[in-house]
């Protein structure tokens, strides 16, 4: 028996189609199709969308779900969830776990319960080097036939620059795009925040952003002599954001993505030492700010990821200088990023769906993040004015450390559907 979908009389964003108008959307047996016949439509399960927004099932190339070896933290079942619960319909998992993806037995492992137990898509990613340690590349091929969509140490950036420069040829060689987080560990050391005006006040030990400025320098280098395409991991610093410029100016084949924390918050935010605000790289001045903004809005910049990274309260609830890095943010990313770009105008909503959908797919190769013809039909229905106060206490993560906690935002995602199958209706989990 045939499975199929109606979703009515919404307003369709298809930002890679150039498609914006009220219509009709239809799936047979997990795909989108043109139309439905007569017959079709009327055992075809039928969504009213009336006054909502249709738009592809939300992509993010850069979350923490923590499986294996971290599960206290978060897990495929739960991150899932947190995902559906946020509109996103595919992830791309980072490879540092306990063991970390530097192997094809760690990468099956993830996609076996991936099987089991995901409500979305799930794409993991392999090691650069082994073990993390910068010291020696891991098995590239190996990697990729086990199913790794993209190469990256998120979280331990290489910091030979020989290492990296083979990692990067290697992946080149089998059609990987490089994920980079952009820290040069030298100038960082026992850092925990923002090297500024706040760090002082605080009498905390500064982050300069001259560690993002360098690395992300050197890896348009690399990119230039190697013709690789690396991709610049959460950018934080408005000389970054200028260097990247400057090289896709001379067709450098980079990217980079920013992270709904960066856009909105700066190291203010941490007057009273809240460990909910402290990640890496650290919030910055309101200049940077503003400077990741225009990149986004003159394509410097290619994407909105979540960098969601799950920690339990116990580990954030300490001082300030020992609490982990990282924050939660898959169930309110959306409405944080329209807040930031949308209702203050500074991108239109189609613009806006665009970084969240298919220009992050693009970047890994991912079929996704569209409403073409015969593509999933993973789909996602919100309603961009609809108000909603955090409270991630009741989030379908497992963790809680959400920066966001208690702020209210506009934008509401009313159902999320992967593969023409609704997995969550506005308020819970339906897979």
């Amino acid at each position: 028996m045939k499975h199929l979908l109606w979703i009515t009389g919404g307003r369709i964003i298809d930002p890679a189609n150039n498609r914006d108008e009220i219509g009709d959307l239809f799936a047979m047996d997990g795909k989108l199709v043109d139309q439905l016949s007569d017959a079709e439509k009327a055992e075809a399960t039928k969504v009213d969308a009336a006054g909502r927004v249709v738009t592809p099932g939300l992509v993010d190339i850069h979350v923490h779900f923590r499986y294996p070896g971290q599960t206290h933290k978060e897990d495929i079942s739960t991150g899932t969830r947190a995902a559906a619960a946020g509109g996103f319909t595919t992830v791309v998992c980072m490879p540092n776990t306990s063991p970390v993806c530097d192997n094809a037995g760690t990468i099956q492992r993830i996609i076996d319960k991936v099987e089991r137990e995901a409500v979305i898509n799930v794409y993991p990613t392999g090691c650069l080097t082994l073990g993390m340690k910068g010291e020696s590349l891991a098995p590239t091929g190996q990697l990729k036939s086990a199913g790794a969509v993209a190469m990256t140490d998120d979280g331990a950036c290489v910091q030979s620059n020989e290492i990296m420069r083979r990692a990067v040829e290697y992946a080149k060689m089998f059609d990987l795009p490089i994920m980079d987080h952009c820290q040069d560990q030298s100038l960082t050391e026992g850092a925990v925040m923002n090297e500024g005006e706040w760090s002082i006040r605080l009498g905390l030990r500064g982050w300069p952003k001259a560690a993002e400025d360098i690395i992300v320098a050197r890896n348009v280098i690399l990119a230039e002599v190697t013709g690789a395409h690396i991709h610049m991991q959460h950018i934080s610093s408005a000389a970054s954001v200028d260097i990247l410029r400057r090289a896709k100016d001379r067709n450098v084949s980079v990217t980079a993505e920013a992270s709904p924390h960066h856009i909105e918050f700066t190291d203010a935010q941490l007057f009273d030492y809240d460990t909910g605000f402290k990640m890496n790289p650290p919030l910055r001045t309101e200049a940077d700010r503003e400077a990741l903004i225009q990149g986004l809005c003159d394509g410097t910049l290619d994407c909105i990821a979540t960098d969601h990274a799950p920690h339990t309260p116990t580990e954030k609830d300490c001082e300030f200088d020992y609490a982990p890095f990282g924050v939660i943010g898959l169930e309110n990313s959306l409405a944080s990023t329209l807040g930031t770009l949308y209702h203050s105008k500074r991108l239109s909503l189609s613009d806006v769906i665009a970084l969240m959908t298919h220009k992050g797919a693009e970047i890994c190769k991912l079929d996704a993040g569209t409403l073409s013809t015969g593509a999933p039909a993973d789909i996602c229905i919100l309603d961009p004015d609809e108000e909603w106060t955090v409270d991630a206490e009741h989030f379908q993560s497992k963790s809680r450390n959400c920066p966001w906690h208690g702020e209210t935002l506009k934008g509401k995602v009313k159902a999320t559907f992967v593969a023409g199958k609704q997995v969550f209706d506005g308020k819970s989990i339906t897979a």
